[in-house]
Order: C-alpha cells, then sequence, then structure tokens
C-alpha cells in the first residue's frame, strides 16, 4: 500500500505546479481562448495537463527578446544603418509609401527598400537551380537557415557546394532548426564542421538558453551570399520539392531570388537568429557597393513570438482589411483564429474578391479535418476556398489587389501567427505582382472550389471530428 505522505506531498507539488502555470498564463496570455482552456485543463486535469503546459503553453520566447531587439546594441545599430539608408523608404514624409505599407515598415522594423531586382521562383527545380548557382558564384560568405535539412539527393549537393567553397575560402555559416531536421544525420553536420563551416541548431545551440520546448520552431527558409543575393520562401532543403521521392505526391511550392538593398533585411533577419543560436555577430558586408539592380520596392517582414506585437497576425489583418478588389492567399495550412475568419468574412461581404487556396492532399491529417469546419461561415460570406488538386501544394504566397505581392514561410494557422519564427518579402513592382497574379491563376485552374456541402454531406461523424479537431487548432 503507498504511503499516503508521499502521496499527498506528490499531489500537492502537482497542484503547486499547476498555480505556477496558471499565473504565467495570466501574466503573459495574448489570446483568451487559449489561456481560458489552458486553464480549465490544469485546475481539471493537471496531471495531464502540467506535462503538456510544459511542451506546449509558452506563447512568447522571452530569452529571444532580450538577445535581440531589446538587449543587443549592435544588432540595433545595424537596424538604425539600414533604416537611413539612402534606398530606404519608411517614414511618414514618403507620399509614395501609403499608410498600409508604412505600417507594415513599423511591424517588422525595417524599411521598404528601392533599386531591387527580384525574380519569382514557381518550384523546386528552378529554386534549386538559382540556389546553387548563387552559391556557386559566391566569393565572401554564404548564410543559410533552414527549417528542414535533409541528407537526400538535394541535401548531399548543397554540402558538397558548400564544402567546396569551403575549401576555396568563402566562408559559411549554416543554421538549421532542431525540429523541422530531427532526421538530420549527426555526420552530415559533422563534416560540415569539419570542412570549415560555422554550424548551429536554433533550438539547442546556445546551452545556456535551453528550454524543454518544441514550440517557438524556426520555420524561415532564407539564403543570402555576399550580402547581395538573397533567397526566401517556402522550400526547403529536400528531394520532395523535385518531386523525385518514390510513392509519394510531388509538392508545389514557391521562392523569390532578391539582389539589390533588401537583400540586407534577410542578413538581419539571419544574424538575430544566429546571434540567438551561437552568441556570435559574424562580420557581414552592410553596405554592398555598385549600381542598383532593379527599380522595385521591397519590403522583408521577420515575424515571431519575440515580438512586440502578433507581428504574423496583424500582417494578414492588415492585407485583408486594406484589399480593395481582392485578397487571395495560397498556404498549406488553413486553421486560422476567429479574428482571421471575421476579417476574411468581412472583406468579402463588402465586395472584396476573397480566395484561398490550399492543398487536397495534406502532410497533416489533423489539419485537413479541422479546416472543414471552416466551410459554412466560408461559404456563407462569400469566401472561395479552393483545393488544389495535383499534389501537395506547400506555397505561402499573398496577393492584395494588383498593389503588392507577399512570398515568405507564414501559413494561415497558429504557429505561424504566435509560435513561429517566419519571414515574408513583399513587393510593390507591378511586374512582380503580375507574375504572382498570373503563377496564381494558373494554380487556380487546377484546382476545386469547395462548397458546404463537402463538410455537411458528410456522416455526423465526420462533422464531429472536424469540430473537435478545431479545438487544437493552438497547436496545430
Amino acid at each position: 500500500m503507498p504511503d499516503t505522505s508521499l502521496l499527498a506531498i506528490a499531489v500537492s507539488l502537482l497542484y503547486l505546479g499547476s498555480a505556477a502555470c496558471i499565473y504565467r498564463i495570466l501574466l503573459t496570455y495574448r489570446n483568451t481562448q487559449g489561456a481560458i482552456a489552458w486553464i480549465v485543463g490544469l485546475l481539471g486535469l493537471p496531471y495531464i495537463t502540467v506535462p503538456l503546459f510544459l511542451v506546449f503553453g509558452r506563447s512568447r520566447f522571452g530569452g529571444y527578446v532580450k538577445a535581440r531587439r531589446m538587449g543587443d546594441q549592435s544588432l540595433s545599430e545595424l537596424l538604425d544603418r539600414f533604416e537611413q539608408q539612402k534606398t530606404s523608404l519608411s517614414t511618414p514624409e514618403q507620399e509614395h509609401l501609403d499608410k498600409q505599407l508604412q505600417v507594415l515598415c513599423k511591424l517588422g522594423r525595417q524599411p521598404f527598400t528601392e533599386g531591387n531586382q527580384c525574380e519569382l521562383l514557381r518550384d523546386g527545380e528552378a529554386t534549386f537551380e538559382a540556389l546553387i548557382s548563387a552559391m556557386e558564384k559566391a566569393t565572401s560568405y554564404i548564410l543559410l537557415e533552414f527549417y528542414i535539412v535533409r541528407s537526400d539527393k538535394i541535401g548531399q549537393r548543397i554540402k558538397s557546394i558548400l564544402e567546396h567553397k569551403l575549401s576555396e575560402g568563402v566562408q559559411v555559416w549554416f543554421l538549421y532548426d532542431d525540429i523541422g531536421s530531427v532526421g538530420l544525420p549527426r555526420a552530415y553536420l559533422t563534416e560540415l564542421a569539419k570542412a570549415g563551416a560555422r554550424v548551429a541548431s536554433f533550438g539547442n545551440g546556445n546551452i545556456r538558453r535551453r528550454r524543454f520546448q518544441i514550440n517557438f520552431r524556426n520555420h524561415r527558409k532564407l539564403l543570402v551570399c555576399d550580402g547581395k543575393v538573397g533567397f526566401v520562401g517556402g522550400i526547403n532543403l529536400g528531394d520532395e520539392y523535385l518531386g523525385t521521392v518514390i510513392d509519394q505526391e510531388p509538392w508545389r511550392d514557391t521562392h523569390c531570388r532578391i539582389e539589390g538593398p533588401a537583400v540586407t533585411g534577410l542578413q538581419l533577419a539571419w544574424l538575430e537568429d544566429w546571434n540567438w543560436a551561437s552568441n556570435e555577430f559574424p562580420d557581414l558586408d552592410w553596405a554592398p557597393e555598385g549600381k542598383m539592380p532593379g527599380d522595385e520596392r521591397v519590403l522583408v517582414l521577420p515575424t515571431g513570438p519575440a515580438d512586440t506585437w502578433e507581428t504574423c497576425a496583424l500582417f494578414f489583418l492588415n492585407c485583408i482589411n486594406n484589399a480593395q478588389s481582392r485578397i487571395w492567399i495560397a498556404s498549406p495550412y488553413f486553421v486560422p483564429d476567429f479574428q482571421i475568419v471575421n476579417a476574411l468574412q468581412l472583406a468579402a461581404l463588402r465586395g472584396i474578391d476573397v480566395r484561398i487556396i490550399i492543398p487536397e492532399k495534406s502532410d497533416s491529417q489533423l489539419v485537413r479535418l479541422a479546416t472543414y469546419s471552416y466551410l459554412v461561415q466560408a461559404n456563407q460570406a462569400g469566401i472561395g476556398i479552393y483545393q488544389y488538386q495535383p499534389g501537395f501544394m506547400h506555397q505561402k504566397v499573398v496577393l492584395v489587389d494588383s498593389h503588392y505581392a507577399a512570398v515568405g514561410t507564414a501559413n494561415l494557422d497558429n504557429r505561424s501567427m504566435r509560435l513561429n519564427f517566419e519571414i515574408m518579402a513583399i513587393n510593390t513592382s507591378e511586374s512582380f505582382v503580375s507574375d504572382v497574379d498570373s503563377m496564381l491563376t494558373e494554380d487556380l485552374t487546377h484546382c476545386r472550389k469547395m462548397t458546404k456541402q463537402d463538410y455537411e454531406g458528410r456522416s455526423i461523424l465526420f462533422r464531429l471530428t472536424c469540430r473537435a479537431v478545431r479545438l487544437l487548432a493552438p497547436l496545430l
């Protein structure tokens, strides 16, 4: 028979832990519904909810805040210098930069820059060809940051190129996310490090800052070469984006190549993450010389749980609320919170062409089920939800009127809005916006428009399952 005194101590400690978690929630919560759900669970089932809260519960990345903009003078000085460059357009007196774009500058604390040249990369083949070409031409340094890195054919090819460039004296900094790249063999990283690359993990690289958390993933995918050429988008380093994985649907994704002053924005986002992961501050080129390569205006918008505001959610709300004729969003994961749903409904009700492109085939069955629960609300307001048919659509693209387009890593789900570190490149160029328009229009020809019958016409068990899964939206 168990010792009752030990049992009483264990129960007391459990409820003390539960009280500590509730105290933390009350001080830091941003989402009322999520906070209430956690508190109910902590009071009613503490032996289950306390461990879950330790893994999933935090909504702010406090250590990163201190290491980042609020505490690192060098980073702040670089941000200030970037805002003051002659190519930067971020102040209210810039009449040609309207208010909805100015607010995005304030959200990301980065300026729009002019003089850029961007190329829309519509698939994995075009993206890897451009990535490899840029790395092979690098003469000073290469900065990489990817959520998922695989040791498959494309992963090995990237590694081989990096090792070759290292032998030529080019410096390489390689940052990866330990959760996204959980399957990456240790040998891959060891061999890169032996060749001279600086390698760091975003989650576990800084031992003093480790947390028992699988939230706060670094979902960014970016590459910078010599401070002059940069890439950002939805494509990780893996064969699935080439459609060469046996017994796997081909992936449809989009990336963007940027040349010009906006690359400094990518480099700053990378540097913040690298400084957090390694406590190092590499000496990089912050004022690339030479003629501006183009005439496109671009803003790099990093978002994450270390921001003062819920920057990613506010980005989407700004896009939706300011749309005048259309808002098209492509996202593999559509599990929005009530703010985004309400904004989409209001946009559709005022006559805006609202289209959400999602995949029919998903890599997350839970997300797929949750998405069905939004169909009735969407159809009633006139929101069009389109399922992309051929393969798994993984792109993250936003098109607002014919005004601007954004390509990057942010999804329409809670993780991107509040938990992940994301990054978007926003472009106001007429030619770039036209290219995005053409790409999404082509994608829509491969889509099936969903109706409320896709939900209401299914069994009661299916509908109950969808609604139940939707309750898990904060964790999906």
